[in-house]
């Protein structure tokens, strides 16, 4: 694909793409004149299934957006009140300097705490690249672990393949008979920029889509030929279930069993209630999930039957109590129907991620020992610091693409801790609940007010050189360039000498499956050619003896070792159902009887666009209710509602819908 631009230099189309954590890297066609966007279109590329969505083609609203921060700002009000005003980047640069270092001299640079995620996932300006390099260099700092997105997925990846490439092309889905979308909705959440492009045309060419999921989203309306809804937090019920049918009717394949996997004669047990005297059968999940068990036998019967079959299990079951144990049947009923390492199957239960698209050189991070806090124990160590048995007293608290109010675990702890450190600095682009807590807010630059490199999100085979459109607003600056310039007044030698496009041409040379800089620049999309779908362990279907999986018995581990020794019995070596604290069975359903359940919006990136007026008609923020629990409630649709439990409320419009699962007490 070669680029377009215009002879008249004052007008030109320019080739890019977003840097969200939005479940794809789509293509964006930005047409600007004398400097301004004027619109934003979109275009396949060399490969289908690149069009844009919604959320990309509304950036030019969020560039010039009315509360878009466009200078930097100081606290005025009390922490939290929202009142700032505006500063010079020199007083800002110079104050967060002056406190950064204070920070360090006075308490130690563990004191310091790098909330860093993935509001951009730029190899050159995002979340774990240009903070990371800078306290690095710095001295350390203290930091995060863990995941939010997916966390149970990484970790069954790991124990049952050894790996967290578990995932296949989108274009693999055209080889399946049936294709199982669990707790999915890819039309909101895209996973992969063509996944929506090629279940469509799998859907058209008539392969059985089924979906599985507490609510009837937009995806199962676009895509599925039969809606199963189930209880939340009781995935892994219903697929170990679907393992007793296809055990008691000998369905499974034998032979990939007894070459590919170790442990099944112990799932098995589990399974037929030989270890515990409790068969998992479809009636026993009936009453746990509230599928019914002859809704779950054709289920087992059709996935066992109708191959190649694409179970994909997505995270959002694995977002629970226990989300791994999901994640693990998933993987084991896989094994069980021979779908892994076939074209038109699919490893289900792994992450997805596909070792394609994936630059061989980012932003360097110099290795340093910094102590971590776990990303759902971060309110609580900024509360009890040393006290409460964590590393370190958070003194200043530096956060970078990370709104932590909107997406992290209760909101009104996290509204307690933001009180408490000394100094907190926020780089953003909108006064966000989490900015309104800053000391200094810094402004930064949208993806379209500088170069980098497009990776598709999750992996794929493609690359996108991201032009800059415009020049950045006037005193708008990347994370990239702040850091530099803090480096400079710190004193920190080496952080940033080469300028943007220089780094870009260093991560183009180290990645063997892009082309020169120069020639892929020139070229705006380049697509890594296969001749067949890329399908996660085929070698080691296929060639079992020299590609042994990467685990430490070479096969699949429906029995992992490795858990065993963790010798914890909330992670049992094998998969199993686990009831969840505050799901569907905990006593607190006495109190509070209904479940909430959060899903992605289709017109937001997690809470970024709140306040795009383009994408507000997208929006769906109204509490979705059965008609069976509204109407005894007294509740009608359009009413203002109030969700509540002991850790806080929120008012609502209530939306009565048979598109949402009928509580079943």
């Amino acid at each position: 694909m070669k680029k377009v631009v215009n002879s008249d230099s004052r007008s030109k189309v320019v080739t890019t793409s977003c840097y969200y954590d939005c479940g794809g890297r789509c293509l964006l066609k930005v047409y600007v004149d004398e400097g301004k966007i004027t619109r934003i279109g979109t275009a396949e590329g060399p490969l289908p299934g690149l069009k844009a969505c919604p959320r990309g083609l509304a950036q030019k609203e969020v560039v010039y957006a009315e509360d878009r921060i466009r200078q930097p700002l100081k606290r005025v009000g009390q922490r939290g009140s929202g009142k700032f005003e505006p500063t010079s980047w020199e007083e800002a640069l110079d104050t967060v300097a002056r406190e950064l270092q204070r920070a360090k001299d006075q308490y130690g640079a563990t004191s310091i705490f790098l909330m860093d995620y993935s509001g951009s996932r730029s190899p050159l300006h995002g979340f774990l690249k240009a903070g990371r390099r800078f306290f690095a260099l710095f001295g350390g700092c203290t930091t995060w672990c863990g995941l939010v997105s997916d966390e149970a997925a990484h970790f069954s990846s790991l124990a049952t393949f050894g790996t967290v490439f578990t995932g296949n092309t989108a274009d693999n889905f055209l080889h399946s008979k049936l294709i199982i979308m669990w707790g999915w909705n890819p039309v909101a959440t895209r996973f992969g920029s063509d996944t929506l492009y090629h279940l469509a045309k799998a859907k058209k060419a008539g392969v059985r889509i089924i979906c599985v999921d507490p609510r009837y989203s937009i995806s199962a309306k676009a895509l599925a030929e039969q809606w199963i809804p189930l209880k939340s937090g009781t995935d892994a019920a219903l697929l170990i279930a679907m393992a007793y049918v296809i055990i008691d009717e000998n369905l499974y394949e034998r032979r990939f069993i007894e070459n590919y996997t170790v442990g099944f004669k112990k799932f098995r047990d589990y399974v037929v209630g030989e270890e515990d005297g409790i068969p998992k059968t479809p009636e026993w999940a009936d009453d746990i999930t509230g599928v019914p068990a002859e809704t779950i036998k054709q289920l087992a019967r059709d996935y066992a039957s109708l191959k190649p079959a694409a179970l994909y299990a997505s995270w959002a079951p694995g977002r629970t109590a226990f989300g791994e144990q999901y994640h693990r049947a998933a993987s084991a009923l896989a094994a069980m129907t021979g779908n892994i390492g076939i074209t038109g199957g699919n490893a289900a239960g792994g992450t997805g991620h596909i070792p394609l698209g994936n630059l061989g050189g980012t932003l360097p991070v110099p290795e340093s020992p910094n102590p971590v806090v776990h990303i759902t124990n971060i309110y609580d160590a900024v509360l009890k610091g040393k006290s409460g048995g964590y590393p370190t007293d958070i003194k200043l608290l530096y956060i970078v693409g990370c709104n932590m109010l909107n997406q992290f675990l209760n909101t009104n702890k996290g509204v307690a801790a933001l009180q408490v450190p000394e100094f907190i600095i926020v780089h953003e682009l909108f006064l966000t609940p989490t900015a309104r807590f800053a000391d200094i807010i810094l402004p930064v630059t949208t993806t379209l007010e500088r170069i980098d490199i497009g990776q598709p999100w999750g992996g794929g085979p493609y690359f996108i050189h991201m032009d800059r459109a415009i020049e950045p607003l006037p005193q708008a600056k990347s994370d990239l360039a702040i850091f530099t310039e803090l480096a400079s007044r710190i004193g920190i030698p080496g952080y940033n000498d080469k300028s943007d496009e220089a780094w870009l041409k260093e991560f183009a040379a180290a990645t063997p499956d892009l082309l020169e800089y120069e020639v892929f620049k020139l070229k705006g999309v380049h697509r890594i050619p296969l001749d067949q779908p890329w399908v996660a362990f085929r070698e080691q279907i296929e060639d079992p003896a020299h590609h042994p999986f990467p685990t430490p018995s070479g096969k699949i581990e429906i029995y992992s070792q490795k858990i065993a020794d963790m010798q914890n019995h909330m992670i049992p070596p094998i998969p199993k159902y686990i009831e969840a604290w505050e799901g569907p069975g905990d006593p607190l359903l006495d109190k509070y009887p209904i479940q909430l359940i959060s899903p992605h919006p289709r017109a937001r990136v997690h809470s970024q666009w709140h306040k795009i007026l383009r994408l507000e008609k997208l929006a769906d923020d109204a509490v979705w209710l059965n008609p069976g629990d509204a109407h005894p409630r007294g509740i009608a649709n359009g009413d203002k509602v109030k969700i509540y439990n002991a850790r806080g409320q929120l008012i609502t419009t209530a939306r009565v819908t048979e598109h949402i699962l009928l509580l079943r007490l």
